[in-house]
This record gives C-alpha cells, structure tokens and sequence, in this order.
C-alpha cells in the first residue's frame, strides 16, 4: 500500500479464506464455553468470531468483510498482517523467542534507541512494559518515589488502564465499580469547549478557566503533597478532545513551579496516530515521563513503556528502582517495534496520516456534519478524529445518556448497526463514533469508510429531536 501520495489508489486485499461457517461456529462455542471477556458481562455478548484479517480489513467466517474504523482498539497503526512485522517476528522467533529482561538484548537495545530517537526532548531512557495500563502504574511510581510526594492529579475525562492505579487514575465510569477512594488521587476538568465546566464561549477563555481550575485544585490540596499530573495528550477513548492552545504548555509551567512531574499519556495518541511520532510535538511541551504503548508495534505484541527525562532517571543512578515485569522488553515485542517504527519511516506513514487528516478524514467528517443534525461536533487531527452524537443541536444533548447501556442505548446501538451492514466496523463510545482507521490507511480505503459512516448517520438523525 502506497503512504506517500493520498491520492494513489490502493490495492484491493488479498480475499480471504472460503466461508466456513462450520469453523466460525466451533470457534465462537469454544470462545462462549471458555472466555471471560473484559468490561462485559458475560451472558448478554456476542462475539463476532474473526476469520482473519489484511490491511485495513478483516473478515469472519461467514464472507462479511469489514473496513476497520476501530484499529483494533487504536493500535493498529501500520494495519493488519503487515508482512515485514510479521517476518521481523517470525525472524526473532527463530533467533533468540525470549530472554529474561536484566541482560542486554539487541531487539530491545534497537527498540529503545528507536523510540528514544523519536520521543521529544530528553526522554531518552526507556522501561518497557507489556502494555499501556503497566506504563502508567510505573510512570506514577517512579513520580511518587522522585519527588517523595504521595497524590497524583489526572482529568475526569480520561482512560489511564485498569490496574490498581491506572483505573483509580482513570476518569470515566469504568473506574467507579473499582475506586478504593484511598489510591491517592484527585481529579479536577481539563479544557472541553464543546461541553465547557467553565462557562466558557472560546478557546481562550476555555484554557484559561481550565489552568485557573486546576491551580486552585493544586493548592487546596496542598502543592507539596501533588506527585505528578498525568494527562492524556488528547484524551482518546473519552473522546478525542484537542487541547486548547496553550493548555499544555500551562501545565508544564505550573508543574515546574510546583515542582510536580507532568506525565503525558500518549498509550493511543502516539507513534503517528495524530500525524506526529508523539502528539506532544503539536503543543510544542516536553513531559518529564511519557508513557507508550499499542502503536509501537502495531500491537503485533504486547509491548508498552515510560519514555523518562534525565532528571527522573538520576534519581534512580545509584539507587535501585523498584519495579520490574518478567517479560519487559521481550524480544518477540521489540522486534515488531524496530519493524514497526522502520516501516513507518520508510513508507512516510506519520506524515501520510497528517496528510490524510488535512486532505480526507477532516473535510470529509465536516462535509458529513454539515449535512447530518446528529453531529453536533468534528474534532481531531492525523487519523484520530471524533463525531459528537447529538439529539439536539441546539441544546448539545447527547444522542443517549452519560454511560448509557440496554434500552437507553438504542440509538447508538441503531447507528452501529447501520454502519456494519454496510461494511464498517466503528468505534462507538457513550454518544460519540471515533474515526480511528490504520495510519496507512488509503484515501480510497478512507473514502469507502466516509460513505458507510454516512449511512450510519442517517440512521441516528433519526433520533434527532
């Protein structure tokens, strides 16, 4: 697949294997019998059993193929089966398949050079984790042990993982079922005009009431206390939500001058997503921790880490740090991640979905707004982008209730359908569709993706007001 003209046609896929229905079934049973799945509750799911899958498509067992608007969940930046990730994987599987992580590897010394190179400022030094919600538990260990200060500060709408901390730092429903209350933790309302806690009719007004805010959160629960703030650069699964500018850049100060660690979560933001390697390039700020995960290999293998400053890593020079996984950095892992990182390079693929935000994604979302009253708003940039699902323009009431499921939740679960009976698979959270397909994805394989989604909305204007 072409990445450095958007305008080149892409190649049809290779067709997948002949229906089996027979397989799909055995599949599917053994997968109900045997499979606890996450975030559901089990009797009321049904899976769709997956056949395989190439590029931007997959397919189950019946013949249905579906362009992938989901990346899998966001981390599928380079697309399904990309054949040089999938021979450097198969490359190492015949070298060296795994090795315990206190000795030098070369996959894993190449993949944190790699990353290292890319990530901005001095966040040279690299942890690897298996994935992003371990980024986070350790980017805050590491915050808490430098500074010697016990709370961390994160938005309300945000999505930080599921361990221990990650799900208390988290600020959408899925942490309530597990907050203790007691992890630490203290959340306050990062900038959102379109649903501003703040009164606020501008960008400007917005990040100015937001950094107000958060200052005054800072100092009524004691400045000396605040180990780190961890932010999402642009929030994800909550919604895909550009910070306005200046934001970020308040933050950094007032982290400076209260000494406090600024983490920035780039788990589903970075390695491309956004059009840059790190969404923190579009706000020109360097963190002192930066966590990373799903892009960096395409997901290929679990993989996740903490990009780390000199300053926090000189905490840890003489002084052991705390904190290990049996299979950080594991070679399988790095090996896509130098595959990955190198196919991205060599095929422009960062600055392919820059351009196709620019060119495609973006116009194209705001042609369907303008003609759909169930988008009430279009933000996003790269392939990252998110539609707010309204009933009302006027009044910006969402199209269902916050976290709304069962009945309540008809007229998403209508739009959903719409779009895969017509060969697209969304990304559908609470009110809002995110349009999140590969990075590589072509502006034809785009196009298709845009008039599925224009028949998906037609379903939800439905339920307009």
């Amino acid at each position: 697949m072409t990445t450095t003209e958007t305008s080149a046609p892409a190649p049809e896929p290779a067709p997948g294997p002949a229906p089996d229905p027979e397989a799909g079934a055995a599949v599917k049973a053994a997968d109900r019998a045997h499979v606890f799945h996450s975030w559901s509750a089990q009797e009321l799911i049904d899976p769709l059993a997956v056949a395989g899958a190439e590029g931007s498509y997959f397919w189950d067992y019946d013949g249905n193929r579906y362009l992938d608007f989901t990346s899998g969940l966001v981390f599928t930046n380079v697309g399904y089966q990309h054949p040089a990730v999938v021979a450097a994987v198969q490359e190492q599987a015949g070298r060296l398949t795994t090795f315990a992580p206190a000795f030098a590897v070369e996959a894993r010394s190449e993949a944190a050079r790699l990353i290292a190179e890319r990530t901005p400022g001095d966040l040279d030094k690299i942890f690897f984790t298996n994935g992003g919600t371990e980024a986070i538990e350790h980017a805050v260990r590491m915050a808490r042990l430098h500074t010697g200060r016990p709370k961390v500060l994160s938005a309300y709408r945000s999505y930080h993982g599921a361990t221990s901390t990650a799900i208390n730092l988290t600020g959408d429903p899925r942490r309530w079922a597990s907050d203790s209350g007691a992890a630490g933790v203290v959340h306050f309302h990062a900038p959102f005009l379109y649903r501003s806690a703040f009164y606020a009719t501008t960008e400007a007004e917005e990040c100015a009431r937001a950094l107000e805010h958060l200052e005054s959160t800072i100092t009524l629960e004691g400045p000396a206390t605040i180990a780190a703030i961890v932010l999402e650069t642009i929030p994800g699964t909550a919604g895909i939500m550009m910070p306005p500018p200046g934001y970020l850049a308040g933050v950094r100060e007032i982290c400076d001058r209260y000494g406090i660690v600024f983490v920035l979560d780039e788990v589903m933001a970075g390695f491309g997503r956004t059009g840059k390697w790190f969404a923190a390039e579009h706000f020109g700020v360097v963190p002192d921790l930066l966590t990373f995960a799903k892009g960096v290999n395409s997901g290929y293998v679990p993989l996740g880490g903490v990009a780390i400053s000199a300053a926090v890593a000189d905490t840890f020079a003489t002084r052991p740090y705390p904190g290990g996984l049996t299979y950080s950095g594991h070679p399988l892992a790095c090996a896509a991640a130098v595959a990955t990182i190198e196919v991205m390079e060599r095929e422009g693929i960062v600055e392919h979905a820059a351009r196709l935000g620019e060119t495609v994604l973006g116009p194209g979302l705001r042609e369907l707004a303008a003609r759909h009253a169930s988008v009430g708003e279009v933000r996003g940039t790269g392939a990252f982008w998110a539609l707010e699902l309204v009933r009302d323009p006027a009044t910006r009431e969402p199209l269902v209730p916050y976290n709304a499921t069962g009945e309540a939740n008809g007229p998403m679960a209508a739009f959903a359908a719409a779009c895969k009976k017509n060969g697209l698979w969304p990304f559908v959270n609470m009110n809002r569709t995110h349009v999140v397909p590969p990075c590589n994805i072509s502006e034809a394989e785009a196009k298709e993706g845009l008039a599925a989604l224009d028949a998906g909305l037609s379903v939800a204007d439905e339920y307009v007001a």
